[in-house]
Formats: structure tokens, C-alpha cells, sequence
């Protein structure tokens, strides 16, 4: 079975085509990726109207290219599966809109996808896929995540942010710092020519004794930091960055192992965009190794949103059989959408 995935829920356009008629995972047979990231530094963020429009003007070639690159026909799709949520309301219902259109002109079916659970599921496209069952760590835009993954639609929420997530802490201190958008990967670089020790900045619920994270606070003692050097903080921002990135590295790093502890599980996967943070995943993999734990991420080129994610989490829920696909082409998307409520239904 072919399968088209279709991710539009933020600032990048992805499509990608799965094939899962083999006996394990589907395999990935073309993926294409248009990222807004430039058309946005201009505003410092994510223009939403803005990302909705460009979305229109990439997907159709971006399914072309997909096409191309496999050697592919329409026609021979299966499924069309698209990004239902989370996201930006208008940019989900592009790609909503340009998936049901397209799979009712060739008399297919269409689903919905969990954005999360792509991200969750991505590093089993990697060189070294994890296998059942696992603790997720979910670092992607506005959510961090800790989960007990059982199998394919099975997930249970260990615990989770209660204000800014991980990725927003990187890209609201890069920010305050007067780093470009978007922030994270601008701190992350500059970091790596300062002093993690430099500034004591705290660690929110390191030592609260559940698996829930707190970044909002961090926040606020880099914009106090920052405006206690003053004049100074050109000179010293590669400091300031690498303190913060420390702080940050240390409480997911905590927390994530503290979750393989209470669960007795020894598989980890690290999966969104800061799970590209190759300062994360060095301290990772060194505990890990100490621990006998296997840690397992995506490839770097499929970290952050894309359409090989979609694509292939409405592979893995076809071949689990938690899907009873119906020809049916109205649609809705869900802004909010718990990766919780994405569970196996017993009756299907």
C-alpha cells in the first residue's frame, strides 16, 4: 500500500511516500521539504496568515516533486494522509483541504494524522529504529512530553509541560538575546564558544519529584540576566547562551532519566526539533551508556516537521489496523489535540 503524507501545521511544507506492503516498517520512498524559515526573520516569528498562504503555493509542486522522485503515479496511491493537528488552525486546513481534494478526484481514502505521534514514531525510519515498548521524550515547538509508548496508538503520558516547553525557552532566550529567528538553532550554535558555568540560571522542578517540566521561569532569568549586563552583553552572550542551553539540557536530561527509572523500561527515543540539539544528545547518549539504556532519534534531516513523519505514522496505524478507512472527504482539524486521545479502538 502507497501512502501520501501531507504536513503543513507550522512553517514547513512537507510531502513524502511510504510504501507498506513489506513485512516491517514502511519504507520511505520519497520525501520533499519547503521550510518558511526566511520569509519569517523578517518578523522575528511565525506570521500565521503568512504561513497559511505559502503553504497554498508549495504543496502542489511539493507533490510533484514526490511523485517524480519515486517513479510514482497518483493513481497509484493507496491513502492520502494529512496533519489534522496540533498547529496553526489555517496552515492545518491547507493541507486538510489539498489532501481530502485530492483524494476524492482519485476515488481514495484520506486520514487524519497526530503531529505528534509522526514525531513520536520518526526514528523508525533511522539507520537504528527502537523497537516496543519505550519511554518518549516529545521536544517539538510548543510541547515537551514525556510518554509510555507500548505499541503503534498506545500512549500514556508521563508527564509534560505546564507552561513554556523546551522549545520555546531556546527560542524566546535566543530572542531576548537579539539572536535571528528562528532562535533555537542560533543559540545552540553560539553556545558552543561560551562558558556553560558562566551564569547561574535555574533548573524549574528539577527536583520536584514528577516528570512535568517548567521553562517559563528560565525565561525570565535570562531577560533579568540580560539586562543586568547591560552594555556587557554583546561580549558575554556566548556565555549567557551556553548557560541557558545547560539549563535546559540538564532538566530534560534529568527528567527523561527519572522516567526510565519509575518505568523500569532501558529504550529512550528522543524525537522533534530539539532532539537535534547536539548538546542534548551528547549527555544523552553518555547516561544512557552508563545505564545500559538504548537511546534512539531520528535522522537529523527528519527532526524537524515534515512529511515522511505523516506518511509514515498513518503507515504504522495501517498496518497495527487502527484505522477503518471510509471514503470520506469532509474534514476538520483539531488546533489542540491530545496525544493521549490517539488510542487503539478494540472494535476496529
Amino acid at each position: 500500500m502507497i501512502v501520501l503524507g501531507i504536513e503543513s501545521s507550522c512553517d514547513e511544507t512537507g510531502v513524502a511516500l511510504v510504501d507498506t506492503s513489506g513485512a516491517g516498517v514502511p519504507v520511505l520512498l520519497s520525501h520533499a521539504l519547503h521550510s518558511q524559515i526566511e520569509m519569517h526573520q523578517a518578523y522575528g516569528g511565525v506570521v500565521p496568515e503568512l504561513a497559511s498562504r505559502d503553504h497554498i503555493r508549495r504543496v502542489l509542486p511539493l507533490i510533484a516533486e514526490v511523485m517524480s522522485q519515486a517513479n510514482c503515479t497518483l493513481p497509484q496511491v493507496d491513502v492520502v494522509a494529512y496533519t489534522r493537528g496540533p498547529g496553526l488552525a489555517g496552515a492545518l486546513l491547507v493541507g486538510a483541504g489539498v489532501a481530502c481534494s485530492l483524494a476524492a478526484s482519485l476515488a481514495k481514502p484520506v486520514m487524519g494524522v497526530h503531529h505528534l505521534e509522526g514525531h513520536l514514531l520518526s526514528p523508525f525510519l533511522s539507520a537504528d529504529p527502537p523497537e516496543f515498548p519505550f519511554v518518549a521524550l516529545l521536544v517539538s515547538g510548543g510541547h515537551t512530553q514525556l510518554m509510555w509508548v507500548d505499541r503503534v496508538g498506545s500512549y500514556e503520558l508521563l508527564g509534560e509541560s505546564i507552561d513554556d516547553a523546551a522549545g520555546e525557552a531556546f527560542d524566546k532566550s535566543a530572542k531576548l538575546m537579539g539572536l535571528p529567528y528562528p532562535g533555537g538553532p542560533h543559540l545552540a550554535k553560539l553556545a558552543e564558544q561560551g562558558d556553560p558555568a558562566a551564569f547561574k540560571l535555574p533548573r524549574p522542578l528539577l527536583h520536584s519529584g514528577d516528570l512535568d517540566f517548567s521553562f517559563s521561569g528560565l525565561k525570565t532569568a535570562v531577560l533579568t540576566q540580560a539586562k543586568k549586563l547591560g552594555d556587557d552583553l554583546e561580549a558575554r552572550k556566548a556565555d549567557l547562551a551556553a548557560s541557558t542551553q545547560a539549563a535546559i539540557v540538564e532538566v530534560l536530561l534529568k527528567k527523561s532519566m527519572s522516567a526510565m527509572a519509575q518505568t523500569g523500561l532501558k529504550r529512550l527515543v528522543v524525537a522533534g526539533g530539539v532532539g537535534a540539539n547536539a548538546e542534548l544528545r551528547r549527555q544523552l547518549n553518555a547516561v544512557c551508556r552508563q545505564r545500559g539504556i538504548r537511546v534512539h532519534y531520528p535522522e537529523l534531516h527528519l527532526c524537524t516537521d515534515n512529511g515522511a513523519m505523516i506518511a509514515l505514522a498513518a503507515g504504522m496505524r495501517l498496518q497495527a489496523g487502527l484505522e477503518n478507512l471510509q471514503m470520506t472527504y469532509t474534514f476538520d482539524v483539531k488546533p489542540r489535540w491530545p496525544l493521549a486521545e490517539i488510542i487503539p479502538n478494540p472494535g476496529l
